[in-house]
């Protein structure tokens, strides 16, 4: 990541058009963060915008605002996404998913620095820096005819790949840093806070994984342990969950991780009984979570987790 962390920097001292690309989780966000927060505009503010979540009917009136009464509902002026980073940054999340007819109207604000709203007779100037994030291939998505060319080539003025999870050689930073946030926010919602360190042995289990969802995938990892650690979890336990239907490279990574724990290795390649059989057997222990646990033959961990998982559904 060093020469990424460098480019970052570069290009937080720029006013190019960035285009971040990597796999979804990777940090992409984060990576447009940095580069806003260490930037000229970085009083200025920072609008985010996923733009596979944009709605086909309101593209334009997201992207560029509308005026009062210029369609059913439109009951004042709206800045729309684009003047409302007016002066900071700009960030288009998964820009990939935008359509072709949103494409032709964006390329028209980048070319014009100006935003015509819907029901409005005048464009109005607008000043951003522009961020970009996917998790396609543009090169490709413009020879299928799927992505304009000469949008692509408006954004991809200054590429920074962002390597996935498997792939960074800092893996014990990331996860730590993780779990440090984990722990701050533990103690600003007076939730009684994990130890503040992952161990070696722990860091070693997260390590084994390819972890695909990459670092949303380990924060969530992370999270379930810091809620569970206090019912005697162990984070094995947990990956255990988390991979017990992957690939063959988490299979032999779980084997590694159990290493003598035939017990767990046995549980988790039976099937989990479902959460009403549980729930029987915890209504027949008085919810006593030991006795229900050899009841079923799984462990008291095992109780510990379906019941946090269920009490929020």
């Amino acid at each position: 990541m060093k020469d990424q962390k460098k480019l970052l920097q570069i290009a937080a001292n720029s006013s190019v058009a960035v285009l971040i690309q990597g796999e979804s989780g990777a940090g992409k966000e984060v990576a447009a963060r940095y580069i806003h927060n260490y930037s000229p505009r970085r009083l200025g503010p920072f609008v985010a915008l996923n733009c596979g979540s944009l709605a086909q009917n309101l593209i334009e009136s997201t992207l560029e605002g509308s005026v009062k009464g210029a369609f059913t509902g439109a009951y004042s002026d709206q800045k729309g996404i684009v003047r409302a980073a007016n002066g900071g940054t700009l960030f288009l999340d998964e820009i990939g998913e935008l359509p072709l007819d949103a494409q032709s109207k964006f390329l028209r604000i980048l070319q014009e620095k100006a935003v015509l709203p819907v029901g409005a007779s005048r464009s109005i100037p607008v000043d951003f820096r522009l961020i970009c994030a996917t998790n396609r291939d543009l090169k490709k998505e413009v020879a299928a005819k799927r992505f304009r060319e000469d949008l692509f080539f408006r954004l991809n003025v200054f590429p920074i790949f962002i390597p996935a999870l498997r792939h960074r050689s800092d893996f014990d930073e990331i996860a730590q840093n993780v779990w440090n946030r984990i722990c701050e926010n533990a103690r600003r919602t007076h939730f009684d806070p994990p130890k503040s360190r992952l161990s070696v042995e722990e860091l070693e289990a997260l390590r084994q994984f390819k972890w695909p969802g990459n670092v949303r995938q380990l924060k969530n990892v992370l999270l379930r342990y810091a809620l569970l650690q206090s019912h005697g979890v162990k984070i094995k336990e947990v990956l255990c969950e988390e991979f017990s239907a992957t690939s063959v490279h988490e299979e032999s990574a779980l084997q590694r991780i159990l290493g003598d724990d035939k017990n767990l290795w046995r549980r988790r390649r039976v099937n989990a009984p479902e959460w009403m059989v549980i729930k029987e057997a915890l209504d027949s222990c008085d919810w006593n979570k030991s006795q229900a646990a050899h009841k079923l033959g799984i462990s008291r961990g095992s109780i510990t987790y379906q019941i946090q998982k269920h009490s929020t559904c």
